[in-house]
């Protein structure tokens, strides 16, 4: 066979895998429409190969409003989760509830052959984590975890560079979450987010994003924790509140790596330093993992870029799952990722609450 011959099959083939590829379409199922629900939806409608078509949410406002939003898919509605997965037509589902039905959903997917978008957490407890990883064991679908930070171009790239020795041997994290208020107390999601039992508290929730990057830039989970956590302003607000609003841990990670971190809801807006950051130190300088820069040792020196500001996609996560369905390329943050990173929030909370140090074997869980 000539050259021509060979490049001439070599191309039909390509774009026949294209067209494949293109006309594949990825039949989707949401369940949990609210604030993040309906984030996820507006991704979900902009991705090329997916088409929703169904609904869930137990608030028929929620419904409503999301069955408005993807009019174009005409997609079918319930109140009851469990007959979206019961659904042989659904491919794929989005399992953005509040976190304490994570696990159940997710494994309930799992076993209906189902792919699997799961919010973070994945677990607010060690055994909805370890029930959730054990139904993944074996899985040939595709689970993707909410942590979409992992997805941020930058942030991969200023980790890769940590990874390879630019501040040479991590030795200490410092990282904080800091809002300027609490979550509205009359919002939408104020029935469920205020009580421990269904959110798992602030660290677990929220923080979960903060605690994997941290993982990440260390390249390792922690071995223990200990810290303290507090109701200091919002007491008893709003009425029967079981959250903590701020709290301070330290972590300790293998080779003696130390990692503090801090939140809490009432940072003034104005005041400098607040939000949330991640820096990295080493034994050839630090890094601020947010931002890119590098900051070597010696005084005087100027900080280093390690990967320019970006205009990142915010539905970049969504679009690698959907590229893992149908490309078969490797999930971004798989069930692993998203158990771990739920882990050390866990670990975190239990430190605070019991007030003395927890270890990781003392959550039980091999992930």
């Amino acid at each position: 066979m000539d050259v021509n011959r060979r490049l001439f099959l070599l191309g039909t083939t390509t774009l026949a895998a294209q067209a494949f590829q293109a006309e594949t379409t990825v039949n989707t199922a949401m369940i949990g429409v609210g604030g993040r629900g309906s984030f996820l939806l507006q991704g979900v409608l902009k991705q090329p190969n997916a088409k929703v078509v169904a609904l869930c949410d137990i608030k028929p406002d929620r419904l409503d409003k999301a069955a408005t939003a993807a009019a174009r898919d005409n997609p079918a509605t319930y109140a009851d989760w469990q007959r979206i997965i019961d659904r042989k037509d659904v491919d794929a589902v989005f399992i953005a509830t509040p976190p304490y039905l994570h696990s159940e959903m997710a494994i309930r997917a799992i076993q209906a052959g189902k792919n699997v978008y799961c919010e973070k957490p994945i677990g607010i407890t060690p055994a909805q984590v370890r029930a959730l990883l054990a139904a993944a064991r074996g899985n040939k679908k595709v689970f993707v975890a909410g942590q979409q930070l992992r997805s941020q171009k930058q942030t991969q790239e200023v980790v890769r560079r940590i990874a390879g020795g630019v501040i040479g041997e991590v030795i200490m994290v410092k990282a904080q979450r800091h809002a300027s208020s609490d979550l509205p107390h009359d919002g939408t999601s104020g029935d469920w987010y205020f009580d421990v039992t269904k959110s798992g508290g602030y660290l677990i929730e929220q923080s979960v994003h903060n605690l994997d990057l941290c993982n990440w830039a260390i390249g390792a989970h922690p071995l223990r924790a200990a810290g303290f956590g507090a109701i200091q302003m919002y007491k008893n607000d709003p009425p029967g509140r079981t959250i903590f609003d701020c709290g301070s841990l330290t972590y300790q990670y293998p080779n003696g790596v130390m990692m503090s971190f801090t939140q809490n809801v009432f940072h003034p807006g104005s005041m400098p330093n607040g939000n949330q950051y991640v820096y990295v130190y080493g034994t050839k300088g630090a890094v601020d993992l947010m931002t890119g820069n590098m900051y070597p040792p010696e005084r005087g020196s100027q900080p280093v870029v390690l990967a320019p500001r970006q205009q990142e996609d915010q539905y970049a996560h969504l679009a690698a799952f959907y590229d893992s369905i149908v490309h078969g390329t490797p999930p971004p943050v798989d069930v692993k990722v998203g158990a771990t990173a739920a882990l050390t929030a866990i670990l975190g909370h239990e430190a605070m609450t019991e007030q003395k140090v927890v270890t990781w074997s003392d959550m039980g869980v091999e992930v």
